[in-house]
């Protein structure tokens, strides 16, 4: 088992949610933490709530511009893993009703932006380093309708990790697949909803509860930590793939 004490993390999407969790895990284990995301305000208020003596860096990159993500690794240069949270709400609507556009605005973020993210992270990675994506319960259990397109671009995260694995060894790539998590991205997608829907669904996972940022990022933690860990799908749900 490797330590991450002074490895230098790259989390995309770290500002907030499962990323901010994963950035705050890594911290305490004395790594250096870069901070990605769109948005500069949030990475600051970010960078702020790790906390003053935490090593941090931010970097305003948008996953879905190759230019960006070039620039974002060339100044990164050399580290040890990548984490990447980053996602948008998903498409939800009935097949027949589908938006087109606003599935391969999806795509590009979620699915085509890790492409990007895997092929300037593998020119810089150093030798042992990880790659961890983020999948999710939608492809275990899709929403009813609407489920189809991101069932379908959450499932194929796999895929992706077990032929970059093979591709890249000895670089490892693995692949964390939440449930239902409590993160302001849910908040977007139920609404008013939320307090609701999070009680039904607790009562019925194994676990009993709805999971926080803190409940997912020891996955994340194991993902890099762990040097026998690649190719692999890891689904920390509290048992809501098995519901």
């Amino acid at each position: 088992m490797a330590t991450l004490m002074g490895k230098k993390i790259i989390v995309v999407g770290g500002s907030s949610g499962i990323g901010l969790g994963v950035a705050e895990a890594a911290v305490r284990r004395g790594a250096k933490v870069i901070v990605v995301g769109r948005s500069p305000e949030r990475l600051e208020a970010a960078k702020a709530s790790l906390g003053p003596r935490a090593n941090v860096e931010t970097i305003s990159a948008d996953m879905t511009a190759e230019a960006e993500i070039a620039r974002l690794f060339e100044e990164v240069g050399p580290f040890d893993h990548l984490v990447s949270t980053a996602g948008s709400p998903p498409p939800g609507s009935p097949i027949g009703e589908t938006d087109i556009a606003e599935v391969r605005a999806f795509v590009d973020n979620k699915l085509l932006g890790a492409v990007l993210l895997a092929k300037y992270a593998s020119r810089t990675l150093n030798p042992g380093g990880s790659m961890t994506f983020t999948s999710g319960i939608n492809k275990d259990r899709p929403p009813v309708p609407g489920g189809a397109v991101v069932s379908a671009i959450a499932g194929s995260f796999s895929y992706f990790a077990r032929a970059l694995a093979l591709e890249l060894a000895t670089m490892r790539v693995n692949v964390v697949s939440p449930g239902w998590v409590d993160t302001p991205m849910f908040e977007q997608l139920a609404g008013d909803m939320k307090p609701d829907l999070f009680k039904a669904m607790a009562a019925r996972l194994p676990s009993g509860k709805i999971a926080t940022a803190a409940d997912i990022a020891p996955a994340y933690i194991h993902a890099m930590e762990s040097a026998f860990t690649t190719g692999q799908t890891l689904n920390i749900d509290g048992g809501q793939s098995i519901i």
